[in-house]
């Protein structure tokens, strides 16, 4: 018995040993190495805990430990509201642990085998409208982009109050003068992470994409606008992100709302707010809503994200950036207003182009006018950024529904193409079909090129041209993969003028 025992612990250190290690900031970490030989480590600190008087304040460097820490389980999410599932978006799409105020922790997904690999680098931000999310999401697996040559980086980022709270007394107490873009920083220092540790994991500092899907978009954005992000990433991806006619948040009017909020919780001094449990900070206020997100801060950012760019004063990377086919359909009146309804609201919206509108999308044309729009949105955004900028943008337009039950009710819906990216499907419980898998396989081919070249073309992959603004068409990608035209001339130019009469 005693002999079964030994060997047994013989084993398990055995098994323990071929683990792999790196040393980070902090001290040494221990991954695990997967069936397929990529090593996962999940659970790396890389800032402090942003609680008690670091609640609220930019963070903070990691304290060190002793020994070697195991990196083999996800940490807990940022302090958030837990849905579950919320239909079209099932459990595969939302964070299914625990959470905390203790989460500023990432992960690393790589197949190298050397530390001299220098492997490109894809940092993924999650969604979430800057108020859920987390890197435990199961459709954001890194193991097979990973399997195709890059060295995948998820980080935890404060979101809600927590993440995004600005008040006069914290703009007044900051060195920098700022406040409220907390989540924002919480990105920047897992970046600066990346920059001083990817080499101990076999990755290239020197080929970082940043990578984010709508409120991981919006960050990429805000990335790629600030000042402070310079250097640290080489290429951005902004999926569901990209468009005109949405203006930014000013700091004096989120400090407002701090104002408010902070009455709203009967406290008195932001000392007061920190001392209240996470809990009952985040719990919701009856009668009053509140909006937490980006501002412009005038330090992370130091105008709004649309100036920054029409001014050609962003990070100057090469994009890539697109849209589903059916954005709104979690929306319950999605291609369902009624004849009135529907001529009621775009009276409303397009005013005098209102008789053109109708014309070209009859109410029966619901749907294709919402997508038109999103495209011509998308178009325009990347048009005014080639008029200052230097390197290309790739967009690209998804429409392939995933299968399930609810397909024909949610279509290709927001964020639907992202388990494709990460060819995680085997991580959802949907029935998927060969052509799938074929589709994952080649959308995860496009990422890791563009993540490895800046040019998301390669062998055996249809060609997708980068954005011309004289030729307006974009890559249709999914059932599809081959340029297509943004819109018909007539209702490319009917929201052209559209959106100009929003300036």
């Amino acid at each position: 018995m005693r002999r079964v025992i030994v060997c047994f612990l013989l084993a398990v250190a055995a098994l323990a040993a071929a683990d792999p290690t790196a040393t980070v900031t902090g001290g040494r970490v221990r991954g695990r190495t997967l069936p397929s030989g990529v090593a996962a480590f999940k659970g790396i600190p890389f800032a402090a805990p942003p609680v008690g008087d670091l609640r609220w304040r930019a963070p903070k460097p990691v304290a060190a430990w002793q020994g070697v820490r195991e990196a083999d389980r996800f940490s807990a999410a940022c302090i958030q509201n837990l849905p579950r599932s919320r239909d079209p978006w099932t459990t595969e799409f939302m964070h299914q642990g625990e959470i905390s105020e203790d989460c500023l922790y990432l992960n690393v997904w790589t197949a190298a085998k050397k530390t001299n690999e220098k492997r490109p680098v894809f940092v993924w931000i999650y969604g979430g409208g800057f108020n859920e999310g987390s890197t435990a999401v199961a459709a954001y697996d890194g193991e097979e982009l990973a399997r195709k040559g890059l060295i995948v980086v998820s980080m935890n980022y404060r979101v809600g109050v927590l993440g995004f709270f600005a008040h006069p007394d914290l703009t007044r107490e900051s060195d920098v003068k700022a406040s409220g873009n907390y989540g924002l920083l919480d990105q920047l220092a897992a970046l600066e992470w990346v920059h001083k540790n990817i080499s101990a994991f076999g990755g290239d500092s020197g080929r970082v994409t940043i990578a984010g899907q709508s409120a991981g978009a919006m960050s990429v954005h805000a990335l790629t606008a600030s000042p402070l992000a310079k250097g640290l990433f080489h290429r951005a991806i902004a999926q569901s992100g990209s468009g005109v006619g949405r203006p930014g948040r000013k700091l004096a009017d989120a400090e407002q709302d701090g104002v408010k909020f902070a009455a709203a919780k009967g406290a008195h001094s932001i000392a007061e707010l920190r001392a209240m449990p996470a809990s009952q900070v985040t719990a919701r206020v009856e009668g009053a809503q509140f909006g937490f997100r980006p501002v412009a801060d005038g330090w992370f950012l130091p105008e709004d994200i649309a100036e920054i760019f029409a001014h050609g004063r962003p990070n100057d990377v090469p994009t890539l950036t697109g849209l589903t086919s059916d954005e709104g359909s979690a929306s319950a009146t999605y291609g369902k207003l009624s004849a009135e309804e529907y001529e009621k609201e775009a009276r409303q919206r397009f005013a005098r182009l209102a008789d053109q509108f109708l014309k070209l999308y009859p109410v029966s044309a619901q749907k294709e006018g919402a997508r038109d729009q999103g495209l011509v949105s998308m178009y325009l955004w990347a048009k005014n950024r080639a008029a200052t900028a230097k390197t290309n943008v790739y967009t690209y337009y998804w429409d392939h529904p995933e299968p399930g039950p609810k397909k024909d009710i949610y279509g290709a819906f927001h964020s639907s193409e992202v388990p494709y990216v990460f060819n995680s499907l085997s991580k959802a419980d949907r029935p998927w079909e060969p052509a799938d898998r074929k589709i994952a396989d080649t959308m995860s081919s496009y990422w890791a090129n563009f993540a490895a070249n800046g040019d998301p073309n390669g062998k055996g992959l249809p060609a997708w041209p980068a954005f011309d603004a004289k030729n307006p068409v974009t890559m249709e990608l999914g059932d599809t993969n081959a340029p297509r035209a943004v819109a018909e001339p007539a209702k490319l130019e009917l929201f052209e003028q559209w959106f100009a009469g929003m300036r």
